[in-house]
């Protein structure tokens, strides 16, 4: 049972953990601790997608956690993050993964569980427990920190509105 869980979720949450914690050895201890926490409160669920969005929340309270840590190590070879997130392209996407990691934590954890793993926003806000207006507010707010970045404007250019509508809303 718990070999099939690690198998279907753990290089999923090994991808979150790694993002918002941009050390491996801090979203290894991440990802066994979240594993952890499956086997010894042996939760109940309805379905697959309850289990996926329980590991999840569980993963990301866990990098939480650790980021509140003083005792951590918090530099990681860009390089080395970014072959774990796509190891064919890290070399031409390094640029896009540095502005990323640059952001606070909530704001990298939504981009990777909406463009990574494809959640929808709704989704989003029950795994993180925030509203749909948070999390809306949050996405919007990283897609303009990167769009800026990305821009090499330093900020003088205000954000477009061409974010979709069907990405914000579902």
């Amino acid at each position: 049972m718990l070999e099939e869980v690690i198998e279907r979720y753990g290089d999923m949450l090994f991808r979150i953990c790694i993002v918002s914690l941009a050390n491996r050895q801090d979203a290894e201890d991440a990802l066994q601790e979240t594993f952890l926490r499956y086997i010894t409160r042996a939760p109940e669920f309805n379905d697959t997608e309850h289990e996926k969005a329980w590991l999840i929340k569980v993963a990301t309270n866990i990098c939480k956690d650790l980021h509140r840590s003083i005792f951590r190590n918090t530099h990681m070879d860009i390089d080395e993050v970014g072959y774990f997130l796509a190891a064919e392209q890290k070399d031409e996407g390094t640029g896009i993964l540095e502005e990323v990691l640059k952001l606070k934590p909530k704001y990298r954890e939504i981009l990777i569980l909406h463009y990574v793993e494809g959640y929808k926003i709704r989704e989003i806000a029950q795994i993180l427990n925030i509203s749909t207006q948070a999390a809306k507010k949050r996405l919007q707010y990283a897609r303009d920190k990167l769009r800026v970045a990305a821009d090499g404007d330093g900020g003088s250019k205000p954000p477009s509105p061409s974010a979709s509508k069907e990405d914000d809303e579902g």
